[in-house]
Formats: C-alpha cells, sequence, structure tokens
C-alpha cells in the first residue's frame, strides 16, 4: 500500500466516471472502494466529496441513478455511466494524458 495522496480539486468526478465505466453499476460505497482498489490505496475519497460528485455528474447528465437494494439488504443509489458521460470521460482522459505527460517533460532530467 502507497502512502495517501491528495485529490486535486475536480477529479473525484473523473475517477467516479472511471469507475462506473469500468466497474457497471455501483452504489457509492462500491464506488469508493473501487477507486481505493484500483489505486492501491493512494486515493481516499471521503464519503463528503464522493456524494456531491455524483449530484454533479447527474445533473450534468453523465450518470444515470436509481434506487435499489445493496447487498447488505440496505436501500441504497445505484448509477451508471451514460453515453454522454463515455464522452466526458475518453476526453477526460485525453486532457489528464497531456498533463501528466507536459509534467514529465518539466521534471525529467535531461
Amino acid at each position: 500500500m502507497v502512502e495517501p495522496l491528495s485529490i486535486l480539486p475536480g477529479s473525484v468526478e473523473f475517477l467516479a466516471l472511471a469507475a462506473l465505466a469500468r466497474g457497471g453499476r455501483m452504489h457509492g460505497f462500491e464506488i469508493l472502494r473501487w477507486i481505493e482498489d484500483r489505486s492501491e490505496g493512494a486515493f481516499l475519497v471521503e464519503e463528503g466529496a464522493l456524494y456531491p460528485a455524483l449530484h454533479r455528474i447527474r445533473k450534468r447528465g453523465f450518470a444515470e441513478a436509481e434506487w435499489g437494494v445493496s447487498e447488505k439488504g440496505r436501500r441504497a443509489r445505484y448509477y451508471t455511466i451514460t453515453a454522454v458521460g463515455e464522452r466526458a470521460l475518453r476526453g477526460e482522459m485525453r486532457t489528464w494524458d497531456s498533463y501528466v505527460s507536459a509534467v514529465a517533460r518539466v521534471v525529467e532530467e535531461r
């Protein structure tokens, strides 16, 4: 496990969309766990950050939500990425790839 990193502003939405695109229909706690597992513990998203992000994602049409029952028998809101969300995720992935490449160029030794 790595040392947890601070999550950059605006990236919770991106990470949640990635979780939905890769993990399918998920409720909030599943999204938190997916992000934590895939980042090998580097990203620990707080519920207080995730749920407002999910609300923004739904409001922008990037995901749909419906109520269901979790594996623990509790009422939970399940999220699914939309086609609009898939396109937004692809665009955001290109932006992040460009960002990471630019940072690498700045910090690499020559």
